[in-house]
């Protein structure tokens, strides 16, 4: 059921209820009337009926008090009888008087009729007063089963929001526990559609959420095991090359300062020599380092040759993988976070590739379409792992590096082996807003 089918549930009892007391209440208000009138009709059927029957030899104060006692016996409706000829016409009511004057209405004239019955002589005039006593009791019953319906429709709604909204509260507490950092909502099972519709979207929130908190500390980690190899690869590249060329400047200075007043023009020339190529091997790998550490000139055409250059050195190292770089001559302009962002894209795309492949040739494109510049990584390796998180680990890293650019990255497993990587980089505004 569906919270739309309950709350008109709730109302529709409710409001049966409702019109089954009011019902109730008109019924008993009618028999009361009913009873009341046909009381009123036989109490001025046996007066008539008495007046008309006195003994015409009966003495008058005798007949007139019995007549007296008849009348003041019960209360009649809509009339007035008297067996004394009133001063001026009939009085009227005040309460008559009162609820004509709000409602605009002018009394008409109420004359005295004289009716002779046998000996005896009865006044009749109208009596409004009944009447208005008869409507003020309706108008009365009438607002208090308004009052008792609308305080029950006010109960009953309440009661029904507060029943149909706690589910809310369960769904907000769960949030809370998500953002508590809990890994899981735990959301009690709901019975209305709507809500287990959205409880099922918390979930699948929920495990979105636990997805990218394990990939963000997995990231981490990759990140602080990189940041490690790299000083390690750092130490060693400069205890084991430039620490080497540095001890043999060293030595070679030690050398003249001890000799140079010894040594022939030829030997210190020699000396010279040997000081000039050390420190031009140890500009050369000081060039390299930084170069590994972050390329210089990183635009257009900065990163195009630093591309062709990573390119070559893979080709050096004869890892057995033929490695083709398909770029066009002249890249278009490119901010230097994007030219950054490309270059360690197939920076991190080649290592994985010659890390986990098993590939034999793999080619990267680049080409520039609608505004955006597209990268193709193709390898004929084994692929991805058939099970497990394929987004991990350097794949990890380069999504997170294309985030920041506003790029997208696509997987495609190759046919019938291999991997093929695509990249979009939005060059303006259109592409990124799209992206």
């Amino acid at each position: 059921m569906d919270l739309r089918r309950r709350l008109v549930g709730y109302l529709g009892t409710l409001l049966a209820g409702l019109f089954l007391m009011a019902l109730l209440v008109n019924l008993y208000s009618l028999r009361s009337d009913i009873n009341t009138e046909v009381a009123a009709s036989e109490q001025l059927a046996k007066i008539l009926l008495d007046a008309s029957s006195l003994d015409h030899h009966q003495p008058p104060e005798e007949a007139v008090s019995r007549l007296r006692t008849l009348i003041d016996a019960a209360p009649l409706r809509h009339l007035r009888i008297s067996v004394e000829e009133p001063d001026g016409p009939a009085s009227t009511d005040a309460a008559f008087i009162q609820l004509a004057q709000i409602l605009g209405i002018t009394p008409p004239p109420s004359p005295v009729k004289q009716v002779k019955l046998g000996q005896q002589t009865l006044y009749i005039a109208p009596n409004p007063g009944s009447e208005i006593e008869e409507r003020l009791g309706d108008t009365v019953r009438l607002c208090i089963t308004l009052l008792l319906f609308s305080g029950a429709t006010l109960l009953v709604a309440w009661w029904s929001a507060h029943r149909a909204l706690a589910p809310v509260r369960e769904l907000e507490a769960g949030l809370q526990r998500l953002a508590d950092g809990e890994p899981d909502a735990a959301l009690p099972p709901f019975d209305l559609r709507e809500f287990r519709q959205v409880a099922g979207a918390i979930d699948q929130l929920a495990s979105a959420l636990k997805t990218s908190r394990a990939a963000q500390k997995q990231l981490a980690k990759q990140l602080i095991q990189v940041q490690e190899e790299e000083r390690r690869t750092l130490a060693r590249e400069l205890h084991d090359e430039t620490g080497q060329t540095l001890t043999a400047i060293g030595v070679t200075a030690a050398f003249l300062e001890r000799n140079a007043s010894t040594l022939d023009s030829q030997r210190i020339v020699e000396c010279a020599q040997e000081l000039r190529r050390d420190v031009r091997t140890n500009g050369e790998q000081l060039r390299v380092m930084l170069k590994r550490l972050r390329p210089h000139g990183m635009d257009a055409e900065g990163v195009a040759g630093a591309l062709r250059e990573l390119i070559a050195s893979w080709q050096q190292r004869n890892v057995g993988i033929d490695f083709r770089l398909d770029i066009p001559a002249r890249l278009p302009a490119m901010k230097e976070e994007q030219a950054l962002v490309l270059y360690r894209v197939v920076q991190e795309a080649l290592t994985n590739v010659v890390r986990h492949s098993e590939a034999r040739h793999c080619v990267v494109r680049i080409h520039p379409e609608n505004g955006a510049l597209h990268l193709q990584i193709d390898d004929d390796g084994k692929g991805l792992p058939s099970t497990g998180e394929t987004r991990r680990g350097g794949l990890l890293g380069i999504e997170e590096r294309l985030e920041m650019v506003q790029g997208r990255l696509a997987l495609q497993t190759g046919h019938p082996t291999g991997l093929h990587l695509r990249v979009v980089l939005p060059l303006n505004e259109t592409q990124k807003e799209e992206a």
